[in-house]
C-alpha cells in the first residue's frame, strides 16, 4: 500500500490514517480546521473538496457525515495516494478522489449537485522567483500554478446547488479577494473566523463560509487561539483533536 519515500500517520482528532510523503505537501493545520468549520449535511447529500492534494480535508469531513465526498487533484501523484488513504481507512463506499483540473470542473460534474464544497487552495500569488525554487509537486500546492482563488470559487459555485455552502481557509492578506470572488460568483459570505497562533499574535489563518444565493449578513465568529506560552490552548485542543 505504501510506496518509497511514504508513511502512514494519524489524523488528528480521528482514528483514520493517511499516506503522506516528504516529496509531496503534507497537511496541516489549516486544513484539519477547515474541514472541521465548514457546515455539513449530517445523513446525507454530496460534498465536494477541490485542489484536495491527498485527502485530508475530505478525510476529517467523513467522520462528521454520511454524505457522499468528492476530492478532485489535479495532480496524478496526490490523486493516487488519495486513493490508497481511502481504501486504507475502508471508505471506498463514501469517498472518491478524482483527478483533473478544478478549471475544468464544468466538463467533469453536474451543475448544482453538491450541499457543500470546500478547498484549501494554493495561497501564493504569482510573482517573484520562489516557486522555481521547489519541487513541482510543493510548487503546485503552493502557488496559483494551476489554479488561482478566483478559479477555485467559480468552479464552487457551478457545483453548489442553490443554497449551498463554499468554505475556504486562506491567509487573511487574501481575506478582500475571498470576499469579492465569492459576491462575483452570487455567494454571500456568511462565516468568518481567525486563526491566531499566540494571543498578541495576527491572525495566520482565516476561514470563510458563504452561502450560493445568500442574503447579506456576516457573522464574524470569536477568533482561535493555537498557543498559550508553549502549550495548545483548550480552545484548540477541543477544535483540532476534539478533546
Amino acid at each position: 500500500m505504501l510506496l518509497q519515500g511514504e508513511r502512514l500517520d494519524k489524523v488528528a482528532g480521528s482514528n483514520l490514517s493517511i499516506i503522506q510523503s516528504d516529496q509531496t505537501f503534507a497537511y496541516s493545520i489549516d486544513a484539519v480546521l477547515l474541514g472541521r468549520f465548514a457546515y455539513v449535511p449530517i445523513q446525507k447529500g454530496r460534498i465536494l473538496d477541490l485542489c484536495s492534494g491527498n485527502g485530508i480535508v475530505g478525510l476529517v469531513l467523513s467522520a462528521r457525515t454520511k454524505a457522499l465526498i468528492d476530492l478532485v487533484e489535479v495532480q496524478a501523484r496526490l490523486h493516487d495516494m488519495a486513493e490508497r488513504t481511502i481504501r486504507v481507512n475502508q471508505l471506498e463506499k463514501q469517498v472518491t478522489s478524482l483527478c483533473f483540473d478544478v478549471k475544468d470542473t464544468k466538463n467533469n460534474l453536474a451543475h448544482s449537485s453538491y450541499d457543500t464544497v470546500t478547498c484549501n487552495p494554493p495561497y501564493f500569488q504569482l510573482g517573484g522567483n520562489k516557486q522555481v525554487k521547489e519541487q513541482r509537486a510543493l510548487s503546485v500546492a503552493r502557488h496559483e500554478l494551476a489554479c488561482t482563488l478566483a478559479d477555485v470559487v467559480q468552479a464552487g459555485s457551478y457545483a453548489l446547488k442553490y443554497g449551498g455552502k463554499l468554505a475556504l481557509v486562506h491567509r487573511p492578506e487574501r481575506l478582500a479577494d475571498m470576499l469579492e470572488e465569492m459576491r462575483k460568483c452570487n455567494i454571500e459570505p456568511k462565516r468568518l473566523r481567525f486563526c491566531h497562533p499566540r494571543g498578541e499574535a495576527n491572525a495566520n489563518i482565516v476561514l470563510l463560509e458563504g452561502t450560493k444565493g445568500g442574503k447579506p449578513g456576516l457573522v464574524c465568529e470569536p477568533p482561535l487561539i493555537v498557543y498559550n506560552e508553549d502549550e495548545y490552548t483548550p480552545a484548540f485542543q477541543r477544535e483540532y483533536f476534539g478533546r
